[in-house]
């Protein structure tokens, strides 16, 4: 049973996205003319988002900072359905950002300042210790790998979310390490990609499915696995590992489509999805988003 107020908690980053995009092709040393525009952004705020869109009501767990760039994005969380009464606001540290460059060729190159989210620790979780959220918490949770390792490892092992629907991304491949604490507990879904999997179990897999099958064979619960434009898979211990391949399209953007796949299959499976609808839901989502279309 989820609390009053919220139906899931995103717990993780939340900051503001400064996204420079071009039609041009790039590569390293390119001057190309394009658009570059600051919107709310993070991982679990991106999670949120999309869980929003898709008819969720999301409760963030994050630290933002008491500046003007701070009280800034908390209204626009506002404005997107995301709750921000159990996010901590720290007066000492700023509010984090990210910076991406994206070409037609993709991602080109990002910095993630979120020194602020790792600094506060395991302040931003106080809410389940003063009142404000159930403990143990039942229910759904989307956390991300922006956390530090050492708060990932007590989220793992605390009483608190023993019980918890936890769905985890990680922030990139270069923190998919940190995901390790999380792979036994027994509510885990994990999401990554095929160079993530790889990470995390330390081998070269061939194809999502292989993927998903490894990290099952290696403790998760479940994990659901993207291959870019190749096919997913979802694998579930003690179950038949599924496939499906997204929907062919002409991609425009990037950043976030990782987001909006893992939102779109939790928000299909809130609804009573199976298996098979939520990853077909999640495939069809991510498609139109990579788009560049609004889509239904």
């Amino acid at each position: 049973m989820q609390p009053v107020g919220h139906d899931v908690l995103c717990i993780g980053s939340v900051l503001w996205d400064v996204i420079g995009r071009s039609a041009a092709v790039m590569r390293l040393g390119s001057d190309v003319p394009g658009r570059i525009t600051r919107l709310p952004g993070g991982v679990a705020l991106n999670i949120g988002m999309m869980l929003a869109r898709f008819g969720m009501t999301p409760a963030l767990l994050s630290c933002i900072g008491r500046d003007r760039q701070g009280d800034e994005l908390v209204a626009a969380c506002g404005t997107l359905g995301l709750g921000t009464g159990l996010v901590y606001r720290s007066d000492d540290l700023p509010t984090d950002r990210y910076m991406a460059v994206e070409g037609a060729n993709g991602l080109i190159a990002a910095i993630a300042d979120a020194h602020s989210l790792e600094a506060a620790g395991a302040r931003i979780l106080r809410p389940f210790h003063d009142g404000r959220l159930p403990n143990p918490y039942p229910g759904l949770v989307a956390l991300d790998g922006n956390l530090t390792l050492a708060l990932l490892s007590e989220i793992a092992a605390s009483p608190v979310f023993a019980g918890a629907d936890l769905r985890v991304a990680p922030a990139s491949p270069g923190k998919a390490d940190r995901l390790r604490p999380l792979i036994g507990h027994p509510g885990v879904t994990l999401y990554v990609n095929l160079e993530e999997a790889g990470l995390l179990c330390q081998v070269e897999f061939a194809s999502a499915a292989q993927a998903a099958e490894g990290l099952v064979a290696r403790g998760a619960a479940r994990a659901v696995v993207t291959d870019g434009g190749r096919a997913a898979a979802e694998a579930t211990r003690g179950a038949e590992t599924l496939t499906g391949a997204p929907p062919p399209v002409m991609v425009t953007r990037v950043t976030g489509a990782g987001d909006t796949f893992m939102a779109a299959h939790m928000a299909a499976e809130s609804r009573g999805a199976t298996r098979e609808a939520a990853l077909a839901e999640a495939l069809h989502r991510a498609a139109v988003y990579v788009s560049g279309d609004i889509g239904p």
